[in-house]
């Protein structure tokens, strides 16, 4: 399968926290064409293995990705079928009005978030958000058949098709984090090309959006030499400060500060110089707010390092990235493996 044609299954797919099935089974298939095998353990991470060369211990290379999404729950159901909901994980609520959603209940059904008509409102409110409790969703059925269909508890998607943006943006929900999913894949199938010691566990992880918990106990179970997360960081876009975000179009961005290893830090960055892989350097001097920051204090510490991908307009539907970034940071991170053998696990030891 293509790179690009996987992303876009996945961010049309459904995986709010917590509710990651749908995007799981997908993420299932298709990492078995690269994977000798995959698996999934009981907080629903997808966990590829693929195998080095080699007899007797081999190094072993983490790359987590996350498949959850942010979303909404149904809080209530009022006596006219109108819906009342809260968020699960950071929805910008200021995105939310007039968007079209989907209401994953014993069938899904189509809604709309609604607002007052400015014609309806004080002068004083129209120039002002609207906060999420005094939101509803709308699925204009009468409320007996809203019962019947949905429940307090189900989950809420906003209905967004993939979109391209020319040749090289592609923009949708869910892209934080499904590209470092898609970049996971693109690595895996560089690898196909390359001879390498380690074996590298490839993990779709669960529940990141709500507290890093997927990473925190797949990690746990493979306990690694070398962990990588892979996300997104804030792309380049019109008011925004330069140093708080990346280039798109340019490679990945490294992070490097304490929650990164400075040797694992020192060998990615090493291999970009030398293979001519555009990368931006990021200071983050604590923590990360990624899968990372689990993965770090496992056990007994895991060598981590962070890599991701520039994303415009994050936590909202039209989250938009470059293909050319997750190219790059796919080749970049198969390169980076295939680097890595016994004696570089030992020298991570000591700084």
């Amino acid at each position: 399968m293509q790179t690009r044609d996987f992303l876009r299954q996945m961010v049309e797919a459904t995986g709010v926290s917590g509710s990651e099935c749908q995007v799981a089974d997908l993420v299932s298939q298709v990492y078995g064409e690269v994977c000798d095998e995959v698996q999934r353990d009981v907080l629903g991470n997808v966990i590829g293995l693929k195998r080095g060369e080699g007899a007797g211990k081999r190094p072993t290379i983490m790359l987590a990705g996350h498949m959850d999404e942010i979303g909404l729950m149904i809080t209530k159901i009022d006596e006219k079928g109108f819906l009342k909901f809260t968020q699960v994980g950071g929805v910008d609520q200021r995105t939310l009005v007039s968007q079209e959603v989907i209401v994953h209940g014993r069938e899904d059904v189509i809604g709309i978030i609604g607002l007052k008509p400015p014609h309806l409102m004080s002068p004083e409110d129209r120039g002002k958000a609207v906060p999420m409790q005094d939101l509803l969703i709308d699925v204009g059925l009468p409320v007996e058949r809203v019962r019947e269909l949905i429940s307090v508890g189900d989950v809420v998607t906003v209905n967004r098709s993939f979109m391209e943006l020319g040749s090289d943006i592609v923009s949708c929900k869910a892209m934080d984090d499904r590209a470092a999913v898609a970049v996971i894949y693109e690595c895996l199938s560089e690898l196909k090309k390359l001879r390498h010691t380690a074996d590298v566990y490839a993990v779709a992880t669960t529940q990141e959006e709500v507290g890093l918990r997927g990473a925190t106990v797949s990690t746990y179970g493979i306990n690694p030499d070398i962990g990588i997360a892979l996300d997104v960081c804030h792309g380049a876009m019109p008011g925004v400060p330069e140093q708080d975000t990346a280039p798109m179009g340019n490679g990945p961005s490294i992070a490097f500060g304490a929650n990164i290893h400075p040797k694992v830090f020192e060998q990615v960055t090493k291999i970009a110089k030398e293979y001519n892989i555009s990368y931006t350097p990021r200071p983050v001097p604590a923590g990360t707010g990624t899968d990372l920051w689990a993965m770090q204090v496992v056990r007994a510490g895991i060598p981590t390092a962070l890599l991701s991908i520039p994303s415009r307009y994050m936590h909202t539907s039209v989250e938009t990235v470059s293909m050319t970034d997750v190219k790059l940071m796919g080749r970049l991170l198969a390169l980076f493996i295939a680097s890595v053998d016994a004696a570089f696990v030992e020298g991570l030891l000591c700084y």
